[in-house]
């Protein structure tokens, strides 16, 4: 154990910027040591996806970590968990703030190099790889990866050893008896941790709410293989690209068969070569070239396609738009090998529509085996408790309702205390008074285009204000004498042609009682924009975003 003289002034502390009362943007932050003096390690560093209804124009947001980075000579590293996009898509953006090493098992690391790259950063980031089960020291956290199952290769809990005790971060796990890439969770180390002592248990809420068993990549397997020997003309399936468990799962399906292998979109391609850059889908069948594929008859070949979450970006949508070189049409079935996550029913749905115009079946996960979760449900959880024994519940990774289900749950497992924590808030843990002893300023930055801009900047708010009544911009002309020079410029946009004369009449009529010696710049702009927007309202209903440039010549 690492630093075994104890300052009675040290704390042992767990900030998450994101990730707790959220599913996705997973970052948390464990400091040891006395006040300020503190030493930081990172777990996880991931993104949340923007949505254009909530944020037009946005791609990708990630936690404000303006705290850390004015203490990054203080942060030791980024240890990730595992290599979705929700718990490393951040590293590349916000690295530059830490400069701090990123120690990552050799799949993972395969990725991040891959965005690491992308971003320019690969030659500047320290980038380390560990073996699974692997140790590192950093200050005064000694860092242990511990296997876990879930739906991508190398899931790792990580046990956090310091000083004051032990922390089991499990990062997204399950436990599955028979995984089809990777080896299994070791409980075994799990179960000795707990014999050892686990002073907290940090743990994944997703499926909280879910009775039962997460399930098996083994059953899919069995139910995709039988469910594609029973359809006849082309089939598209389409998953999460980094689940290789699933395309392994996919491809032996249509092998069995005899269906030739097309990837359509670019993380197919992607994911499939990291996964066999480091020793994984070695008997992969081979991949028929997507421009090829029109030339294969319509009962021997099988997509695996991007966008089962209908992004609109991705493979499968734009081959229902009718905008891929891939062609789907009557006779076709696509497989939904994966569940609809929360926020994107509606992009889905339309997926659904614009297949089902084209004359293709849709199969999914409501009517056929084809998806389990990568997530604990409730029978895996009270598996952990009993394996961990941890003296504090923390649940993370969850939405608020998920939280409190798993802290209920944690609570009837007679668990000597369960914290509830959201992002932002430092939470102090000891044993029997674990506590939030903080609240430390937290939010959400947004990639707008190539930049990175404060959500409180309000760009997102302007531009759903815009989507939803549309812009008034108004030019209004005063010479050396503040007096009225010409005609008003009005553009308006997104605004119905009956509303556009009540506007006119409304900012002429101020222009019209402009007194130049009273009004000054501020006030004739104030009154211009308050009876545009007010007339827009009365004739409308709805208020615009409304703009006045005072122009003087």
């Amino acid at each position: 154990m690492p630093h075994k003289q104890i300052d009675d002034d040290n704390e042992l502390v767990l900030l998450p910027l994101g990730g707790a009362g959220e599913i996705g943007m997973n970052f948390n932050a464990y400091g040891f040591g006395a006040g300020d003096e503190k030493k930081w390690i990172i777990v996880d560093c991931g993104v949340l996806f923007g949505r254009e209804a909530a944020t037009p124009g946005i791609d990708l947001i990630v936690p404000d970590i303006s705290f850390l980075a004015e203490r990054r000579d203080d942060v030791l590293g980024i240890i990730a968990t595992h290599a979705h996009e929700d718990h490393i898509g951040a590293i590349h953006l916000l690295w530059p703030m830490l400069k701090c090493p990123v120690y990552a098992t050799p799949f993972t690391a395969k990725l991040i190099e891959g965005k690491l790259d992308e971003a320019g950063l690969l030659g500047k980031t320290k980038l380390k790889v560990m073996p699974p089960h692997g140790k590192v020291t950093l200050g005064p956290f000694e860092i242990e990866l511990v296997s876990v199952t879930h739906s991508i290769p190398e899931p790792n809990a990580i046990a956090i050893k310091t000083p004051l005790g032990t922390v089991v971060h499990t990062g997204d796990w399950k436990i599955d008896p028979d995984p089809v890439v990777g080896k299994k969770a070791d409980l075994n180390r799990l179960k000795a941790l707990g014999d050892e002592g686990v002073l907290a248990l940090v743990c994944d809420s997703t499926n909280a709410l879910v009775n039962g068993h997460s399930g098996s990549e083994a059953d899919v397997k069995k139910g995709l293989t039988d469910l594609i020997g029973t359809l006849k003309g082309r089939i598209a399936v389409t998953a999460f690209a980094s689940n290789v468990a699933r395309l392994d799962t996919i491809a032996r399906a249509a092998k069995a068969h005899k269906r030739q292998i097309v990837l359509v979109g670019r993380a197919m391609h992607k994911i499939v070569q990291a996964a066999k850059d480091v020793g994984y889908l070695q008997d992969f069948p081979p991949i028929v070239d997507q421009d090829d594929a029109e030339d294969i008859p319509a009962n021997k070949v099988l997509f695996i396609c991007t966008g089962s979450q209908g992004e609109v970006r991705a493979a499968l949508p734009r081959i229902a738009a009718g905008e891929h070189v891939v062609k789907l049409g009557p006779g076709d079935t696509v497989i939904f090998s994966s569940r609809i996550i929360p926020g994107n029913e509606l992009g889905i749905f339309e997926l659904h529509n614009k297949l089902a115009a084209l004359g293709v079946e849709i199969l999914s996960v409501e009517d056929h085996f084809v998806h389990v979760s990568g997530h604990p449900c409730r029978d895996e959880l009270a598996e952990m408790y009993a394996l961990v024994r941890p003296k504090i519940a923390v649940p993370v990774h969850g939405e608020l309702r998920h939280l409190h289900a798993h802290a209920k749950l944690a609570r009837s497992l007679q668990v000597p205390q369960v914290v509830i924590i959201e992002n932002g808030q430092m939470l102090k843990l000891a044993p029997g008074k674990a506590a939030v002893i903080d609240e430390t300023p937290s939010g959400r930055v947004h990639l707008d285009g190539n930049v990175l801009v404060g959500e409180g900047l309000g760009l997102a708010r302007t531009r759903r204000a815009l989507s939803f009544a549309g812009l008034i911009a108004i030019t209004v002309v005063v010479d050396e004498k503040n007096r009225i020079a010409a005609d008003p410029g009005i553009i308006l946009e997104g605004i119905p042609e009956p509303v556009h004369e009540a506007v006119r009449e409304a900012v002429d009529g101020v222009l019209d009682r402009h007194n130049p010696k009273k009004d000054d710049e501020g006030d004739l702009r104030e009154k211009v924009r308050r009876a545009a927007r007010r007339a827009a309202e009365d004739a409308w209903g709805k208020k615009p975003v409304t703009r006045v440039e005072v122009v003087m010549v």
